[in-house]
């Protein structure tokens, strides 16, 4: 029989945003975090740059938000800018209290590097593989506290509210999660469901993010009746390794930030043509640049180059892309990298206020599915990492002030699965999973038309209705359910795409080449969208 279990917290989702919830929540409270394979497999682990925060006396709060609006191209929101910088400073604080173990220079103070888009040299980072520190330090803090059970090979399949249960009201109150050890869809009741799923870059046939970045939470807070806003602005990281044996390895920006060339196949440089800032421009600049003389020159990729620079500073400053170039014959100190861009970042995604809340009460989502308005148009690196510490403590916050009003769920009903059977199609998923991602690559990537949107819009809605048949009569499976939300989240960027008629950020299409007076965020209404909000 499927197990039922009941919590005061749920989290979905294990990375940096999830974890710094569950960390942050008082320790009488009874929490659930969820992953979809092991507890730190999420895109947090992966993160090589760091975190942006003033920690400089020649830098300002004033100054970061200055980059982070002006990297926005215009969108982004400035209360929601300057609620996360003012409070990163705490933010590291509690992460260097955790024991991260951080970079530092030789007065044993926190080394800060720079990157594409900041005025000043603000990137606190541990190495090149900053993620990897802060998603191991943070789960062994969850392992240790008894009030945290971390539940790993587990796959959220939908949200379940007062709603679907014909209740009053518009309360979310827990989740159905597929167990993937026995494949039993199991019942999650809380008093509070928090979402920290990650971005959509999956969508894309090249992505840096890993496996899981199925974009679930959007799709299921969508499906729930939430707003969503901004989708069509995907951030392409200009710099993937480019090797047939490496699977989505990102060339961290920081590389640009030490001084990298960006070269032609010829040796030769080309930025300085695209924008004044040349290799520091921010990230859509780049990738935009990167695209166009590769299509141009009808090269496979382009090369970064940093072998102008000391051996040992190479070695020491980036010592994880040292160690992975050499495994596929690539030594950085003396050869420059084959790149290409890759989907790398969401950065629109589910509509929330300054304590992560969404539309539906009790349903809070934080980090890159959430849509907060930090980021505007084009996130600035090494704000992401930082606005999940930020709102995952505001989230854990306003939990912690709220948790003594609200009751336990109402009761809900086991998964039923008693009308439907296994399925013997499989090939089914696996031929709409790869027509997806390349049709969104190639209709919905770094440069777009209106004629490849439409091309794509009517690709996803016939592959919409396909995935809907086969949920409705086959037991759910990991690869059903994230084709099944990606399908999802690929609809809302390209609708979401086709309403812009601009360029701007990360949309640039050529049929609205320029800037609209129109300055507006896109803002998608699910038809079961209800404004009783908490």
């Amino acid at each position: 029989m499927p197990q039922s279990y009941e919590y005061d917290v749920l989290i979905i989702g294990s990375g940096a945003a999830g974890l710094t919830v569950a960390l942050n929540l008082p320790r009488h409270l009874r929490i659930a975090v969820i992953s979809k394979a092991d507890i730190s497999s999420g895109a947090t682990l992966w993160a090589q740059g760091g975190i942006a925060a003033v920690l400089d006396d020649e830098d300002s709060v004033e100054h970061h938000i200055s980059d982070t609006l002006n990297a926005g191209a215009g969108l982004c929101h400035e209360d929601a800018v300057r609620f996360t910088v003012e409070n990163a400073r705490e933010s590291i604080d509690w992460l260097v209290d955790s024991g991260v173990d951080f970079t530092r220079d030789e007065n044993a103070e926190l080394h800060l590097t720079r990157e594409g888009g900041h005025s000043h040299r603000r990137i606190i980072h541990a190495a090149d593989a900053t993620g990897h520190a802060v998603s191991t330090t943070l789960t062994e803090q969850a392992q240790a506290r008894d009030n945290i059970d971390l539940m790993s090979r587990r796959v959220a399949v939908d949200l379940i509210t007062n709603r679907k249960l014909s209740l009053p009201g518009n309360r979310c109150v827990g989740a159905y999660i597929l167990n993937l050890d026995n494949n039993h869809v199991e019942l999650f009741q809380a008093r509070f469901t928090v979402l920290a799923t990650g971005g959509a870059s999956k969508a894309y046939r090249y992505t840096t993010n890993p496996d899981g970045a199925s974009g679930d939470g959007i799709a299921m807070a969508w499906r729930a009746g939430c707003r969503v806003a901004n989708m069509e602005f995907n951030q392409f990281h200009p710099t993937c390794l480019y090797h047939p044996h490496a699977k989505s390895f990102l060339i961290t920006e920081a590389v640009r930030g030490e001084g990298g060339h960006l070269l032609l196949p010829d040796g030769s440089r080309f930025m300085e043509r695209f924008d004044p800032r040349a290799e520091l421009a921010p990230r859509d600049i780049v990738a935009r640049a990167i695209d166009h003389e590769m299509k141009r020159l009808g090269a496979d990729h382009l090369l970064l180059d940093i072998s102008h620079k000391p051996a040992d500073f190479i070695r020491q400053h980036f010592p994880t892309i040292h160690e992975k170039c050499l495994g596929f014959g690539i030594d950085i100190t003396r050869d420059p990298i084959p790149v290409v861009p890759a989907a790398h970042y969401t950065c629109g995604g589910v509509v929330t206020d300054d304590r992560a809340r969404a539309d539906i009460s009790q349903l809070y989502v934080v980090g890159e599915a959430a849509f907060t308005g930090l980021h505007g148009a084009n996130r600035m690196a090494s704000n992401s990492l930082l606005e999940c510490l930020v709102y995952g403590r505001a989230a854990a916050a306003d939990i912690a002030r709220r948790e003594s009003d609200i009751p336990p769920p109402p009761p809900a009903p086991d998964w039923d699965e008693s009308q439907v059977r296994d399925s013997d199609e499989d090939v089914v998923i696996s031929h709409n999973w790869d027509e997806l991602r390349h049709f969104m690559w190639d209709y919905v990537g770094i440069v777009r038309t209106t004629k490849r949107l439409q091309r794509a819009k009517h690709r996803v809605d016939l592959l919409a209705s396909e995935i809907s048949e086969f949920y409705s009569n086959y037991r759910v499976s990991n690869d059903l359910l994230e084709l099944r939300n990606l399908v999802t989240v690929s609809d809302l960027i390209i609708c979401s795409a086709l309403q812009r008629r601009e360029s701007r950020g990360l949309h640039y299409t050529l049929d609205y080449p320029g800037l609209s007076p129109d300055v507006r965020d896109t803002l998608l209404v699910p038809t079961n969208y209800r404004t009783d909000t908490p």
